[in-house]
């Protein structure tokens, strides 16, 4: 009876999966994989470190237990719930214990035939990503080591001889250190090419502005959001002589350092059947005026948007604000009465934003209204506060300003 009882515990735990002591080549390397390093930690990638190797992993492999426990990597601060995205991120309760037990045991690398297979085939899919087909590289620019933040416009040359269909894109900061972030846009007159290097408070930018630009919004990177591809048969289109205008935000530095970013674009490879266009939502469309946020005051913003002249589809959603945000939520009411949910992010964070796809492109007829709030903590007690102390605020591009924004890419 003991010899029957013994061989039962054996059983039940074999049958939990826990008695086999998981390896990095069989059961740890596909969850690294999809979920760490091809978004982030990779060569080039916005993570800090590769994580590519058994050895890259493994001499980490404390901290990626922790840090994927506790769920904070890797991070995707939209609400699941709330909505559902085609590029949503997280790991499941499996995916974590593996990497758990696998620590646990003390981080065995493996030799199983089908998983060394399995490394190569990476290895060799790594080695054949998709190239850019079009690539432009900003003049360099010297940042000044002032200790000040910078807010930069530069002018690139397209010379296109031809319209261009754009499925993806990706810009790629050449100083990670100091670029915040970056706006594309594009212009069509030919009539720009001395905004190259002029800076956000300078008055003759006015004279730029005036300018009606063909895309106001190419496309927006911040640290997370390295690419954007759209759904296949949709695309951007750049018309033939159009040039690139970059808005860069370079974070205060000590000393100086050069910067050379670059725009990389990935053409349609089928016949496109739908324009992509660009929707922003700011701060004047914010209802409860004026868009202030009082020193050591928590307010709360409201924004009205349509009702829309025709019906549209929805791509993404891109909700954009600075250090003081604590939260967002978008949705929209259809002419009747359905709410269709867009974005719920609960913990705002400003180091990390991206460019949320849905699943499926969420069709709003014509006559619908997108609703947003958006709350704030503007006090003394906010240790993400630039301000110290607290002082009265408003709209401005500056990290110690604030914004209120939502982008959306749609379809017709």
């Amino acid at each position: 009876m003991r010899t029957l009882y013994c061989w039962l515990i054996l059983i039940g735990i074999k049958g939990t999966g826990l008695a086999q002591v998981p390896t990095f080549l069989t059961d740890v390397q596909p969850i690294i994989i999809r979920n760490c390093t091809t978004p982030c930690h990779h060569t080039g990638g916005v993570g800090p470190f590769r994580l590519l190797t058994y050895d890259d992993v493994a001499k980490r492999g404390k901290f990626i237990a922790s840090v994927t426990r506790t769920r904070y990597m890797p991070p995707f601060p939209a609400d699941r719930q709330f909505q559902h995205y085609a590029n949503e991120r997280g790991l499941s309760d499996a995916d974590i214990e593996t990497i758990q037990a696998w620590v646990r045991g003390g981080m065995k690398k493996g030799e199983t035939p089908a998983a060394v297979s399995r490394q190569k085939e990476a290895a060799s899919l790594a080695a054949t990503a998709r190239q850019p087909d079009l690539v432009f590289r900003m003049k360099p620019y010297l940042v000044r080591g002032d200790g000040q933040e910078d807010f930069r416009y530069f002018h690139v040359p397209m010379n296109l001889t031809r319209d261009i269909w754009v499925e993806a894109i990706e810009f790629v900061p050449g100083n990670r250190k100091l670029v915040h972030h970056s706006r594309l846009m594009v212009d069509s007159t030919g009539t720009m090419s001395a905004i190259n290097g002029i800076a956000e408070a300078d008055p003759k930018l006015r004279e730029f502005q005036r300018t009606p630009l063909a895309d106001e919004f190419l496309y927006g990177w911040v640290p997370g959001n390295d690419r954007v591809t759209f759904p296949a048969g949709a695309a951007k289109r750049i018309r033939a002589g159009s040039d690139l205008i970059l808005n860069i935000h370079y974070a205060p530095s000590a000393k100086e350092e050069t910067d050379q970013s670059e725009v990389r674009l990935y053409l349609a490879r089928q016949p496109v059947d739908r324009v992509v266009r660009t929707l922003s939502l700011t701060e004047n469309d914010v209802t409860n005026q004026p868009f202030r946020l009082a020193a050591n005051t928590k307010p709360v913003f409201y924004m009205k948007f349509g009702p829309l002249p025709d019906s549209i589809r929805l791509l993404s959603v891109m909700p954009h604000m600075h250090r003081l945000g604590q939260s967002v939520k978008a949705f929209a009411i259809t002419p009747d009465g359905d709410a269709i949910n867009l974005i719920q992010i609960p913990a705002w964070d400003y180091n990390w934003q991206l460019t949320y796809f849905f699943r499926q492109a969420l069709t709003l007829p014509k006559g619908t209204v997108i609703l947003a709030e958006a709350q704030y903590d503007n006090t003394d007690q906010n240790p993400l506060n630039p301000n110290r102390p607290a002082r009265t605020v408003g709209y401005g591009w500056n990290s110690t300003d604030e914004m209120m924004n939502l982008v959306f890419y749609y379809i017709r």
